[in-house]
């Protein structure tokens, strides 16, 4: 048949969204992994991404002197399309990121600039991530939903993404972060963040129940 009578399309997989839970215990089971600044390493990278929703390979190539614990800020100089953005920090994110640069136990090479580093005291490659983040995955019982549906690190920031949405919903002004949120995100387009909020039940239910309050009168 002619190539354009049933053209292709890409599918991207479908979000899985980590609950609360989930990541607590994700963060819990960092202490399987050997050594204690490798959990301390793992525990800190979960919880910044579950806490920002930055991609992973932005938190891998944070340097320290991108983290202010003055003014809560983190800045991401290495974002997608090499744009860099500021992200301020809830005062628990900072008070973590303070503490794991602290530890005795932090391995100090000369010249090592990375925020996060190995036990070997180099930056953190992705290829050594990923395995470990299934490794805890494994550990906790979180499995895939659907052929479609399993968990990946990148989730956290779909799981970020959705929760600010659905604060919105619930103060009962949504899409009111929506702009803020596609900056913090480092989207250059709006659309892209639409795509982290679709598939979402948590959403797709309030969204139905603003609805039909609004058919009622009573919104």
């Amino acid at each position: 048949p002619p190539a354009d009578l049933l053209p292709a399309q890409a599918r991207r997989a479908t979000p899985y969204l980590y609950t609360p839970q989930e990541i607590a215990a994700l963060m819990h089971a960092t202490t399987i992994l050997r050594g204690s600044h490798v959990q301390a390493t793992y525990r800190t990278l979960i919880g910044l991404l579950a806490a920002t929703g930055m991609r992973i390979g932005e938190a891998i190539s944070l340097d320290r002197d991108d983290f202010d614990a003055g003014i809560g800020m983190l800045t991401i100089r290495h974002g997608k399309f090499d744009k860099a953005r500021a992200l301020p920090l809830h005062p628990s994110t900072v008070a973590a990121l303070d503490d794991y640069l602290c530890r005795d136990d932090r391995p100090r090479p000369s010249g090592m600039l990375s925020l996060l580093i190995s036990s070997r005291g180099k930056r953190m490659r992705y290829t050594t991530v990923q395995p470990i983040f299934h490794k805890l995955l494994h550990h906790c019982g979180i499995a895939p939903r659907s052929a479609a549906c399993r968990p990946r690190i990148h989730d956290l920031r779909h799981s970020f993404a959705v929760s600010t949405i659905v604060d919105d919903y619930r103060s009962g002004n949504p899409g009111s972060r929506l702009a803020i949120l596609s900056t913090y995100l480092g989207h250059a387009d709006p659309g892209a963040t639409y795509w982290y909020l679709s598939s979402a039940p948590e959403l797709l239910g309030l969204a139905g129940e603003r609805l039909e309050r609004h058919l009622r009168g009573d919104a």
